[in-house]
């Protein structure tokens, strides 16, 4: 399990700050936890993270490693908004059995469980996570979803991640664009591979590089394609790999 920071928000500002800079609607909170991301002006990810309400403040579940980007970008955007972003001092306890009160089911899919946030130590209850990332194209922090990503090309729209509707956010005009175009050219699809590679090999398709594959589990894998040149079979580090029909 990704180590998890939690950031509170804190302040009459909190939820109209934020709604202006994230990819998702804030009402949504209204009816649970919400998934989202931080894009530069150019549309790309700089981080994916969930928001909760946590009684007259929110909180910001994000990946350990962008914990201190993501509060320094939050605070350079800050200004005069009556906000205060700290540490929430909480951990992230999650799983997929029954479950406990106070927690919030994960936005991004059914099978993805509950979130839970305590003074308990972060812990999971033993699920393969990775094999329910691979067989719903979840994307992970740090794996899939890297500096480069546009988030429609990884599938955030299924996730529940971005909301067409709610008006403007840091770079919504390309997101909006990507979606109005006719069809993605590349993108995050689920492969057959046979063998194991290294998540980030180079996936090679009739001598031209066709992609990337990141994680495998249970002979399937989530990769990166270029659909025009995603035809057949493919190779990557010893293993191959189809993409599913």
């Amino acid at each position: 399990m990704t180590s998890r920071r939690i950031l509170r928000l804190k302040g009459p500002d909190s939820e109209p700050f934020l709604q202006g800079l994230i990819t998702n609607d804030i009402s949504r909170l209204d009816k649970g936890m919400i998934y989202a991301a931080l894009l530069t002006p150019q549309g790309k990810y700089m981080a994916d993270f969930f928001v909760a309400r946590d009684g007259d403040g929110l909180l910001i579940d994000v990946a350990a490693p962008l914990g201190d980007m993501l509060a320094k970008r939050l605070t350079m955007y800050k200004l005069r908004a009556n906000v205060t972003i700290e540490e929430a001092g909480l951990n992230l306890q999650r799983g997929t059995g029954p479950a406990p009160e106070g927690a919030f089911a994960d936005p991004r899919h059914p099978d993805l469980g509950w979130r839970m946030y305590s003074d308990a130590p972060e812990s999971d209850d033993g699920t393969d996570w990775d094999a329910i990332r691979v067989a719903h194209l979840i994307p992970e922090t740090g794996v899939e979803l890297t500096p480069d990503t546009f988030i429609l090309e990884a599938g955030f729209e299924a996730l529940n991640g971005v909301d067409f509707r709610k008006g403007c956010y840091v770079g919504q005009e390309v997101t909006a664009r990507m979606k109005h175009k006719t069809e993605l050219r590349k993108g995050l699809a689920r492969v057959r591979v046979e063998g194991h590679a290294p998540a980030g090999s180079e996936l090679v398709a009739n001598g031209k590089a066709a992609g990337t594959l990141y994680t495998q589990s249970g002979g399937f894998g989530i990769a990166y394609l270029r659909f025009d040149r995603a035809k057949g079979e493919m190779q990557a580090d010893g293993a191959k790999a189809w993409l599913e029909d």
